[in-house]
């Protein structure tokens, strides 16, 4: 009895020195991926009324609901953006409507491929198998990077029209655009190319993220390799959308400061009064589009590079919204970038009339051919030198933010 007394301590010694598994996941879910060919894990046991393990289930249910939800609002958005964005938009230039069109199939490639790629990891009875969760971690990534580009792309598109009106379709011609949009997609995927190579050829590793039900790279694995993707593709884009945008902004405050001394009252000032206003619209429309990218893009990059250079993770919640919050903005930006416009939401009109009755087809044509962006008058301004209309308000159609050189060149 004394010597059982004595070996009692250190057994209870022994068991609390051993480390519990901290990949385990919710339900029985492991956060790393199966290899291939190993046998699955035997089912947990039935949880009762009491186990803490139903309530996990419960958060797992729930997460699942919330990526089904996202993804329905982000398909039928970008859906209804891509119908539209299909034929010529009035007042859109041919290069606005296609830099807006390949970040609206961006968007749209988030419901169509991550969201339902991850929904298989996580409905699954434990992690995926180990090439499946690679193959879908290089997606995802590579999504993720296309949209980055393709904002980025819109921002210098419209950088470009406003500042240098008159070089527009020298600088933005049929070549040059196609080969930015192709670098908008092909970019990420080359530098997210090595997350695809499995085996001893793999630069870093992979796993299945229970906390946000997402495959993604172990950038704790390599930190290096995470700061690289940071810099080649986080940081120019972000820098291209905070430039652009603010000096955008910034144009559009400089020319209302010279409108509101310009000109006696009387004669012209209600005109003069509703540019103005116009101008405000358009200034106000600039900033959200900033704000709206640090909002979706940075939570997701400060858990990345937190992962990486800590190899610890964050809180769950935490995680699921920060990894989340970049396809978020693919519902967000179809506000932001098309609904706040004019033009998009005449044609929208136009063809929700087409499909499901009549409309005043006359007054219809007689509003929309008032509108006309900077882009668009640009592009025949050597032909037909015309005086810009100010009608537009939204961050897509900027005519109100010409400078004064570029008017009086016109």
């Amino acid at each position: 009895m004394l010597r059982m007394g004595t070996r009692f301590p250190l057994l209870l010694l022994l068991l609390a020195s051993v480390p519990a598994s901290r990949s385990r996941g919710c339900c029985g879910g492991s956060g790393a991926p199966r290899p291939a060919g190993a046998p699955r894990e035997p089912p947990p046991p039935e949880a009762g009324p009491g186990d803490a393990r139903s309530g996990c289930c419960g958060s797992r249910r729930l997460k699942i609901g919330l990526i089904c939800a996202l993804g329905a609002l982000v398909m039928v958005s970008n859906g209804a953006v891509l119908a539209v964005l299909a034929s010529a938009v009035a007042g859109w230039s041919r290069s606005s409507r296609l830099t807006l069109l390949s970040l609206a199939a961006a968007d749209a490639a988030l419901a169509l491929l991550v969201v339902p790629l991850n929904l298989y990891g996580g409905l699954a009875r434990g992690a995926p198998p180990e090439p499946y969760c690679r193959a879908a971690a290089f997606v995802n990534s590579s999504v993720f990077g296309a949209s980055l580009y393709s904002l980025a792309g819109v921002s210098l598109e419209r950088y470009v029209a406003v500042f240098f009106p008159l070089r527009h379709a020298r600088l933005l011609g049929r070549r040059r655009l196609a080969l930015l949009l192709a670098a908008a997609w092909l970019g990420p995927a080359l530098l997210l190319l090595p997350v695809a190579l499995p085996g001893r050829a793999a630069v870093v590793r992979v796993r299945f993220s229970a906390a946000a039900l997402l495959c993604e790279p172990d950038y704790g694995s390599n930190a290096a390799y995470a700061g690289l993707l940071a810099a080649a593709i986080f940081c120019p884009a972000a820098a291209t959308v905070t430039f652009a945008n603010l000096r955008l902004w910034q144009a559009a405050r400089a020319q209302r400061r010279r409108g509101d001394g310009a000109g006696p009252p009387g004669k012209g000032a209600g005109l003069r009064r509703l540019r103005l206003l116009q101008l405000d619209a358009a200034s106000r429309v600039l900033v959200p589009v900033v704000v709206a990218f640090y909002v979706c893009w940075a939570p997701c990059m400060a858990t990345i590079l937190y992962n990486a250079i800590t190899k610890d993770r964050v809180h769950e919640w935490l995680e699921f919204v920060a990894l989340w919050l970049p396809s978020g903005s693919g519902f967000l930006n179809c506000f932001v970038y098309f609904w706040t416009n004019r033009n998009f939401r005449h044609k929208f009109q136009k063809i929700g009339h087409k499909l499901w009755g009549p409309c005043s087809r006359a007054k219809w044509e007689q509003d929309v051919h008032r509108m006309v962006t900077i882009s668009a008058a640009v592009e025949r301004s050597s032909s037909q030198p015309v005086l810009l209309p100010d009608r537009s308000c939204s961050g897509s159609s900027t005519s109100t933010l010409l400078p004064r050189e570029a008017q009086t060149s016109l």
